[in-house]
């Protein structure tokens, strides 16, 4: 039996797939900020309550609702735990 056998769902069909879930310490990091800086391309430079910044850009639920964000504002993100210089705009809090 292959390795990728074990992917598929009940059906057998290449293209389904069964949802792979995440182990505890793949999950992304939830942190708050300040928004520091407006940049090209919907990204923005996020000051961290620790005092670093980071690069985030807005996740496609709130590119697709139109939220706007400016400078000043505070925001909910989620990091990866691989690359804590980059992150995801998930909510606005004010």
């Amino acid at each position: 039996m292959s390795q990728r056998s074990n992917f598929r769902s009940s059906n057998n069909r290449p293209g389904s797939r069964k949802r792979v879930q995440k182990d505890e310490d793949e999950k992304a990091v939830e942190v708050e900020g300040e928004i520091s800086a407006v940049l090209a391309g919907t990204m923005f430079r996020v000051k961290l309550a620790s005092g670093h910044e980071v690069l985030a850009h807005i996740s496609g639920k709130m590119r697709k609702r139109f939220i706007r964000l400016v400078v000043g504002d505070r925001v909910k993100m989620e990091m990866s735990p691989y690359d804590l210089t980059k992150a995801r705009i998930v909510f606005r809090l004010g």
